[in-house]
């Protein structure tokens, strides 16, 4: 089981990573974002729209945001086609999902979560730990996928090892 205090410095961790990856792509003309670079979403782009999407996704289902305007995985690739309002909905989330894990207690790690997957259309149940450490593992996961397309194009986004980040 994970603690609260995880989850703080998890989001506190997306937070300077996402500003890190931003920063770095912000340094590509919009067409360079989004030419298709052959990673799972295609471009930097639509894979940057992908995890806000999914956090959006998750926080509705954790209580802590409204639904968003993209219903599929699909739509969310696209979900903000121009880059200052996609960064812009990307810091402003950030900041929500802070707020959101700094108000979490150890009985909001416990029980289940239920919902229904926009990837299988089934219905999905889990420990609700495990559906808060899949977030930060998930916007990893993504972000390490644009740091190699980031690297690719001879970016090269800062430091990303957590012991070195002053987030705890």
């Amino acid at each position: 089981m994970i603690t609260p205090g995880y989850a703080q410095a998890m989001s506190r961790y997306n937070t300077w990573q996402n500003n890190n990856i931003y920063d770095a792509a912000n340094r590509l003309g919009d067409r360079d974002r989004k030419q298709d670079r052959g990673a799972f979403f295609g471009s930097i782009h639509a894979t940057l729209n992908h995890v806000l999407w999914a956090d959006q996704m998750w926080m509705m289902r954790f209580g802590a945001a409204q639904v968003p305007a993209a219903k599929t995985i699909t739509d969310g690739l696209a979900q903000f086609e121009v880059w200052d309002e996609l960064h812009a909905a990307r810091r402003a989330l950030d900041g929500e999902i802070e707020s959101w894990a700094n108000a979490l207690s150890v009985h909001d790690l416990e029980g289940e979560l239920a919902w229904v997957s926009g990837g299988t259309g089934l219905n999905m149940r889990t420990p609700r730990w495990v559906a808060i450490t899949h977030v930060f593992n998930h916007q990893t996961h993504h972000r390490g996928q644009v740091h190699a397309l980031l690297t690719g194009v001879g970016i090269k986004p800062g430091m990303t090892d957590l012991p070195f980040g002053a987030i705890v």
